[in-house]
């Protein structure tokens, strides 16, 4: 897959993250480049005229494709949910010898006085409703917004969420299959900022706080539920990761059947990460039990630490269907355990996980199914 882009006499080059040998999927779509020709043809025609004194923000910025062009013409915020985003951005403006851009995660302030919002439509309405909340208390009138995505992502319902939340709201024509949404901010429109979905899972006597980007953040997945009946209680466990953790069920189910052991949530969504701290602070009588932390599935982990794994992988990175992100899981997660260390993961009957996990740890099989899920064990 070609790694530039180029556009108006400009090249970038751009990569995903983490960089995979034969990558087959580009860092940047034409909803990216919708936006770019979007904004230069306004520059052309001086509308709008873009200073550097006022910061530009951009939210949810795939891998860094718009901070990468407009880091040298204002003060940039690239603002998102994606810790993985964050890195393929940073990677790609330092392989680009580009300006520094500020980052933030999406339950941190919005910078004063924006000239220009560029937005990346996320999948879940959930966080796109925040952050329109949040846009809304913090524009000036004069500030243009522009959102991009699929045309096929972009509903009479997704329309109604910016004239709600927002302000009067337009469409562009289809190009390359991506449209832009225009919206002009509407003080009068401002209203608190939604609130946090909190719910119980009585039969675990657990209640969860969930921010706005959290898997299954309404409702606790049945994914999950079979996960939770299968977690091993041992006092021979000292050291237990929950990998891709959400807002921390699973790793507050076995911190409490394993009292005497250190806990690790990890996921590379801040809002789950700060659902899940909050959910231990919560729920268990042992705060300090568990940590919880945004990392590249177990990028910063150091080797053969851990006793235990416990891991329901996505299928999907932002958009896109892929199973990468389940591999990486399973390399990672042999590289921190210890000899004779378990990892306990959930997927669908149609991903065929064994196969997988079969090219890298000596025991695999599976120690739970239904119609839809099978749960597997691999012992390294």
């Amino acid at each position: 897959m070609k790694p530039e882009l180029t556009l108006h006499g400009r090249s970038l080059r751009l990569q995903r993250y983490p960089v995979r040998n034969r990558e087959t999927l580009q860092a940047w779509d034409a909803a990216d480049e919708y936006l770019i020709n979007q904004v230069e043809a306004m520059k052309e025609a001086k509308q709008p005229a873009l200073t550097p004194e006022r910061p530009i923000v951009i939210l949810n910025d795939g891998f860094g494709a718009l901070a990468c062009w407009f880091a040298a013409q204002a003060n940039v915020v690239s603002s998102g949910d994606s810790y993985i985003a964050r890195k393929a951005s940073e990677a790609n403006l330092a392989d680009n010898n580009l300006s520094a851009v500020t980052f933030t995660d999406c339950l941190a302030p919005l910078p004063e006085n924006p000239q220009l919002v560029l937005i990346k439509l996320p999948k879940n309405n959930r966080l796109l409703i925040w952050q329109l909340a949040q846009l809304c208390a913090a524009l000036p009138d004069d500030c243009t917004v522009i959102a991009a995505a699929k045309a096929k992502d972009i509903h009479t319902s997704t329309l109604k969420l910016f004239e709600k939340h927002l302000g009067p709201t337009s469409t562009s024509l289809a190009v390359k299959k991506a449209r832009l949404i225009f919206c002009k901010p509407d003080k009068t429109l401002a209203t608190a900022m939604p609130d946090i979905q909190r719910w119980d899972v009585p039969e675990y006597n657990l209640t969860l706080t969930n921010h706005a980007n959290v898997f299954s953040g309404e409702s606790l997945d049945i994914g999950a539920r079979l996960l939770l009946e299968h977690i091993p209680q041992d006092p021979k466990l000292k050291t237990i990761i929950d990998l891709g953790c959400g807002n921390g069920v699973i790793g507050l189910h076995a911190a409490r059947l394993n009292p005497e052991a250190r806990i690790t949530c990890v996921d590379e969504s801040y809002m789950a990460v700060a659902s899940c701290r909050e959910n231990a602070d919560l729920n268990l009588t042992n705060r300090n039990q568990l940590t919880a932390k945004v990392d590249n599935c177990l990028e910063s982990m150091i080797n053969e630490d851990a006793d235990l794994v416990l891991c329901n992988p996505p299928f999907h990175q932002q958009n896109t269907i892929t199973d990468h992100i389940a591999w990486q899981m399973f390399c990672d997660a042999k590289r921190c355990l210890r000899r004779h260390g378990r990892l306990i993961v959930i997927g669908n009957r149609h991903l065929g996980y064994d196969g997988k996990l079969k090219r890298l740890f000596a025991k695999v099989h599976p120690i739970a199914q239904n119609n839809k899920f099978v749960v597997y064990q691999a012992e390294k």
